[in-house]
């Protein structure tokens, strides 16, 4: 064989394979390219606490969970009005207005008047609060009355209402940490009473409600604020 066919050889010998490593990287780098532009395409969950979760909220909910609340063997079962106007200088309407945040997952639990039992679709929305936990630790109970009847006997009517929601919890799933879940707030009539647009969020009645109504109620939902 001639030196030059030698030679020609040899060059196409060395050709050939670069031709091919070339490729496979031009290859790689648009699977690369492909690959980081579909992860762009990906929905990436954010922490929730950096949304709803404000200073004043976090202020009640650390007050609910510590001295009144996430409830203990021997410990309390929630806590009253007196309490809650002790977390911070808030109205009504301003304590009303932390959780409107929250109103795509808040389920509003209705009674009869001078009631605490749970009807059926109660029951039921309780259950499905419950089951909508996604990740959170903490499940809140404010329980209200409206402004009929006496005051002591409403604070009492809506302690009753809270502590009906934890009994029915309690009842249906029989999860003995389950009270280191729940923590409960009874308001009565005298403090954060709710204003008839609370009827439009998802509540357990689905007739037409008054403002009456709507505060014979207990509002229910886990919250995943870090406290």
């Amino acid at each position: 064989m001639s030196a030059g066919k030698t030679l020609g050889l040899m060059i196409a010998g060395i050709a050939v394979p670069a031709v091919l490593v070339t490729s496979w990287m031009s290859s790689a780098k648009a699977a690369l390219v492909e690959s980081q532009n579909a992860a762009r395409d990906v929905p990436i969950a954010t922490a929730s606490d950096d949304e709803y979760c404000t200073p004043a909220l976090k202020q009640i909910l650390r007050r609910v969970a510590g001295s009144c609340g996430l409830l203990k063997e021997g410990g309390g079962r929630g806590c009253k009005p007196a309490d809650a106007k002790s977390v911070a200088s808030l109205t009504g309407d301003d304590f009303n207005a932390l959780f409107n945040p929250l109103s795509h997952r808040v389920k509003i639990i209705q009674f009869d008047a001078d009631s605490a039992d749970l009807d059926g679709g109660a029951q039921s929305l309780i259950e499905q609060a419950w089951g909508d936990q996604r990740g959170a630790s903490f499940f809140f109970v404010v329980a209200r009355a409206s402004a009929d009847g006496n005051a002591d006997k409403n604070q009492a009517l809506s302690q009753r209402r809270a502590e009906s929601v934890l009994d029915h919890l309690e009842a249906r799933f029989k999860d003995p940490e389950l009270k280191n879940e729940v923590g409960l707030l009874w308001l009565g009539e005298e403090y954060a009473q709710l204003k008839a647009d609370y009827c439009s969020w998802s509540r357990s009645r689905g007739e037409e409600c008054s403002e009456k109504e709507i505060n014979r109620s207990a509002f229910i939902s886990w919250i995943d604020c870090a406290i």
